[in-house]
């Protein structure tokens, strides 16, 4: 075997008891995977839709390296790798011929694979996301503080929240269905929700916070409507749920920006978020695009 091959599995009890060390050990960066990861062991395999996750690791001199899942929706999500690591990825996985609709990662991993991929398979890669990470430093709450508090959001909030949830899908061009039916099995059930109200009890704003997994906390989604923004509400909830976070324990508060809104990202850096890299989604097709075939201008957010 040699050393740049990767052990591949569907087993997510052996993979974690191999690459759980590797993935705790920077929770930062490896923020996404873990909470997906936690999400596949709590709640079943099916928990990202009917179908086995493949998973894969690289080894070197017995420790973990890198790591790579695909869940049953088809896309592909990486931790760092070198050009070279990921030319040698796309070709074993090329051979499986396992289809895979797109690929997440930091922006150098992504875009060395989906070049690496075009050149083993032909599909071209259609850039359809980016995403800023950010890590908390020192939280600043906002001066002035507008008027109100923050509240958890609660049972009778439900119908409240999911109209919310639904407004920023469409915001950031997200296809999903959110009602009382779908809700359960979307990215946005697991998460637990604060809103901002005025003095007298109006909501005006919210933020959800995905679980602890490895001392880590990621905010998302934080959503204001367009008709009240720009008065502070959005930077009042995000230090909320910040300081909810490390009061419950957590060693890092992490959350991704679109790098092109410079609004959210002079926001967030205001209130004590650090940049920390880039992200990037590419979706990968077999061919051109048929005729009269077009793309969204809107990438499509999938963290």
């Amino acid at each position: 075997m040699r050393p740049d091959d990767w052990q591949l599995t569907e087993d997510i009890d052996d993979f974690l008891a191999r690459a759980g060390e590797f993935l705790r050990s920077h929770p930062v960066m490896h923020n996404t995977p873990l909470t997906t990861l936690e999400k596949l062991r709590t709640r079943g395999a099916d928990a990202y839709g009917t179908g086995a996750t493949l998973f894969g690791r690289l080894e070197s001199e017995g420790e973990v390296r890198a790591i790579f899942y695909r869940t049953p929706r088809g896309r592909l999500t990486l931790t760092t790798l070198s050009p070279e690591q990921a030319d040698t990825l796309a070709a074993q996985l090329a051979d499986l011929g396992r289809p895979f609709s797109g690929v997440t990662a930091d922006h150098g991993t992504a875009t060395a694979f989906a070049e690496a991929w075009q050149r083993h398979t032909g599909a071209a890669p259609v850039r359809d996301w980016r995403g800023r990470l950010h890590r908390l430093g020192t939280l600043t709450p906002p001066e002035p503080r507008p008027e109100g508090r923050g509240r958890l959001v609660g049972e009778r909030d439900h119908e409240h929240l999911m109209c919310w949830c639904r407004e920023f899908a469409a915001d950031v061009g997200e296809v999903v269905s959110i009602d009382a039916g779908s809700w359960a099995g979307t990215r946005f059930a697991e998460k637990r929700y604060t809103f901002w109200e005025t003095p007298d009890g109006t909501p005006v704003s919210m933020a959800g916070v995905n679980p602890m997994v490895a001392g880590q906390v990621r905010v998302d989604p934080v959503y204001t409507p367009a008709h009240l923004r720009g008065r502070g509400y959005a930077g009042a909830v995000t230090v909320e749920v910040s300081r909810a976070a490390l009061a419950a324990g957590a060693t890092d508060v992490v959350l991704f920006t679109d790098p092109a809104n410079s609004t959210s990202n002079a926001l967030y850096q205001r209130i004590g978020y650090v940049p920390v890299t880039d992200f990037t989604g590419y979706r990968l097709s077999s061919g051109a695009p048929e005729a009269g075939q077009e793309h969204r201008g809107r990438g499509r957010r999938v963290l």
